[in-house]
């Protein structure tokens, strides 16, 4: 197919998906614009397989390969798979999970995963990018060794598996309860074969998580000829069940060429028995094209809330794609019946909530939970209980969750942001006075610093690592706290956490005009470059002063003035840019995406891109804005600059694309950029619709020239939370020169606070 006319059906099919007159008409054709295997390469670290949004189950292949770039299990340049299990993370800088891994084989093996590059040591097998196909709620790959086609599928707790065996005496299900991911390891497993069709276990492990503990049941298609039970390597003799640390069982059967087998296994954080029900309820039949197509019907849902016209097919498969980047996480983590496993260990019966994990909240409280306050409203209310529940059941709201466990991952208290925000934008699914005990409690306790907070206003240098960076987040989670107050009516909490919002000019040094660790209240941290960045043995988290210095988005204007004014901060900006300086040699790993110090691959980054339009030029948040959009995303295999990390990374491009990003996490408030999509409509509250419409939109014509709203001339350079929710009709014309007017006065331009 030439590119023209790729172009043209392209456009032509935007056309018609525009005009459809009936919703299920809408919902039929965008899964054909994501590509799972877009971030599988470079430092993407994205989940591929079978899954439904924000599903409990991630059916995936796990490569042999550990290390940094295979915290997701799977790297695009790999060729080898040990197996397909049933929990990834997606795009982490640590790896956990890969939980519960089947493998089909032929012949004689040895049941241990192996070391690469020697398959006669272990069971895994070769594979060819030729032969794997993923679209989103499917995957399939031929295993070479085994001539075996693989085909996965899922529902929200089931992972679905069919396999095309060639005629073999010797054809086996290898069940591997040993082999985890990365950080993961096992601590106690449990396999059993209950009858000639089913086998249950449970797999209890330890990693970046402490204590996971994950049952399940799986139900085969055919009878199981017999069944080998394995600890570690070894074979334990006429038994059907064992209880170990290395467990692992082997089905076998007798098959005929072409012969399909189908798993089914139902996952749960409770029980083996609510596992058997997950699938009783979700999954009751063998209708595995079935499930596929209500997996696609599914990510078609979801997809089809927000609808794009643009006539580049690489910009709906990046913008689609990226839409389903976003919804992985958080994902589901009870049982169908509502039970669910709390931080406490403690078994919760029916929850009247979906109870949910992998909380990456330092990440994903910047642009992927605001995104979700728009197109995931009725999900917002069951993330904030989960938080709730997770305080109730710790003491404490969630730093960085992960099946049922704390992580305490990342710097600062970024769930209070998420709460506040929601809260702020009239969300009241959830107990508000539970909510307020919660921020606050969170706020005042003692440990990661906040006694030094609390004591002196600053966390001393010399007391932690990381001791700005966590200083500054709690003061952005501070302001939340502080706003709750005010509306709650609380004078004097808004009065206190209001002036610990102020604690970023702690670390502000104004002589040399750059965020910077204290030791002292008179004593700064020494040596010092704004350059140097020493990953987990500094004063900052995955960055350097360059990029640290902007970290106050709940106060722009109080940086502002720190840096001198309008003008000042411009030129700093400007030199951002810019600036060029080694990072050194222990620099983390996560820093990705530069452009001169500006890091878009890590998330202290994402914002900053936007605060141009609070000094009132605007087009230099489009310049960036746009160069960011064409040139650190793509639709190939390396199309993320650095880790998605739970969405927050494509939530970023969403918003973006879309034209407009919440610069404060926490005040509902959306600086415009440069949107790169000609028209988009998605429904808002009540089932009213926003339509915004982006005329003369071209590669060049990247500066908003005016806008009008319902009609009428918009002269804001931003949008407020409550009237994108209003519904609406907004145009945007574009043009090839920075406007002298629009958004320059300092009536139009953004605000840090809540008005």
């Amino acid at each position: 197919m030439s590119k023209y006319k790729s172009l043209f059906l392209s456009l032509l099919f935007s056309m018609i998906l525009f005009s459809c007159s009936t919703k299920e008409e809408n919902k039929n054709q965008l899964t054909q614009f994501v590509d799972p295997f877009i971030g599988t390469g470079f430092h993407g670290h994205v989940f591929l397989g079978a899954n439904v949004p924000f599903g409990a189950v991630q059916l995936g292949p796990t490569n042999i390969t550990q290390g940094w770039d295979w915290c997701s299990g799977y790297h695009y340049s790999d060729s080898t798979i040990i197996g397909f299990s049933h929990t990834h993370l997606s795009g982490t800088g640590i790896g956990d999970l890969g939980d519960i891994t089947f493998m089909p084989a032929v012949g004689n093996v040895v049941i241990a995963k192996g070391k690469a590059g020697d398959q006669e040591s272990g069971y895994y097998s070769l594979f060819s990018h030729d032969e794997e196909k993923a679209v989103p709620g499917y995957y399939s790959v031929r295993l070479k060794r085994y001539d075996v086609k693989a085909e996965l599928t899922a529902t929200e707790r089931v992972g679905f598996h069919q396999y095309t065996f060639p005629s073999s005496t010797d054809a086996k299900m290898i069940i591997d309860l040993e082999t985890g991911i990365g950080w993961d390891s096992p601590v106690e497993s449990y396999i059993k074969k209950v009858d000639d069709t089913t086998v249950i276990g449970f797999r209890h492990s330890t990693g970046w998580a402490k204590d996971q503990r994950i049952f399940f049941t799986a139900v085969f298609s055919k009878k199981i000829n017999d069944f080998l039970v394995y600890d570690s390597t070894s074979l334990r003799e006429g038994t059907q069940a064992g209880l170990g640390k290395k467990m692992k069982g082997v089905a076998l059967f007798n098959t005929d060429k072409d012969e399909l087998v189908k798993v089914k296994v139902g996952i749960s954080p409770v029980s083996i028995e609510n596992a058997g029900k997950n699938i009783e309820a979700e999954i009751p039949l063998w209708n595995f094209d079935e499930i596929v197509k209500k997996a696609d019907a599914a990510w078609n849902k979801e997809l089809s809330k927000i609808l794009i016209k643009s006539n580049d097919t690489s910009r709906l498969r990046t913008f689609y794609t990226a839409m389903y980047h976003t919804m992985i996480a958080p994902s589901v983590f009870n049982d169908h019946n509502g039970d669910y496993r709390g931080t406490d260990k403690m078994i919760f019966k029916n929850a009247n909530f979906t109870n949910l994990t992998t909380f990456s909240l330092w990440d994903t409280y910047r642009a992927a939970h605001p995104l979700f306050t728009i197109f995931q409203t009725e999900r917002v209310n069951d993330m904030i209980n989960s938080m709730l529940a997770i305080y109730k059941e710790q003491g404490k709201l969630p730093v960085w969750h992960l099946m049922g466990n704390e992580t305490n991952t990342m710097p600062g208290n970024s769930a209070i942001h998420v709460i506040a925000d929601a809260y702020l934008k009239g969300f009241r699914g959830f107990d508000t006075t539970l909510a307020w005990e919660a921020v606050k409690a969170t706020a005042m306790l003692d440990e990661r610093g906040l006694s030094y907070v609390k004591k002196y206003g600053f966390i001393p240098a010399d007391s932690m690592v990381e001791s700005a960076a966590m200083g500054l987040e709690y003061a952005i989670a501070d302001w939340g706290i502080a706003q709750m107050a005010k509306k709650m009516g609380k004078q004097e909490d808004f009065e206190y956490f209001s002036k610990r919002a102020k604690n970023y000019l702690k670390y502000f040094d104004p002589q040399i005009k750059f965020m910077r660790g204290r030791v002292a209240e008179e004593k700064w941290r020494s040596p010092y470059s704004p350059f140097i960045a020493k990953h987990m043995n500094d004063d900052f988290c995955e960055g350097n002063a360059w990029q640290y210095t902007w970290l106050v988005p709940h106060d722009v204007e109080g940086l502002m003035e720190s840096l001198g004014g309008e003008e000042y901060f411009i030129q700093k900006l400007d030199s951002l840019f810019v600036a060029k300086g080694d990072m050194g040699k222990e620099a983390s790993a996560d820093i990705t995406g530069l452009i001169g110090q500006y890091a878009h691959g890590n998330e202290p980054s994402h914002h900053i891109t936007y605060l141009y339009a609070f000094a009132g030029q605007p087009w230099k948040t489009a310049d960036k804005v746009r160069y960011i959009l064409d040139n650190l995303y793509s639709d190939k295999i390396d199309g993320l600059c650095g880790n998605e990390d739970v969405g927050q990374m494509s939530a970023w491009y969403i918003l973006s694309a879309l034209g407009f990003y919440q610069v404060n996490p926490a005040n509902g408030l959306f600086v415009f950029g440069s949107p790169v999509i000609d028209e988009a409509r998605f429904t808002v509250n009540d089932g009213k619709t926003f339509t915004i419409t982006v005329k003369n939109n071209s590669s060049q014509n990247k500066y908003i020239q005016n806008i009008t709203l319902n009609d009428e001339t918009y002269i804001k350079s931003y949008i407020l939370y409550k009237d994108l929710m209003a519904g609406g009709k907004m145009i945007i014309e574009m043009g090839p020169e920075p406007s002298k007017t629009w958004g320059v006065s300092p009536a139009s331009r953004p605000y840090s606070s809540i008005r």
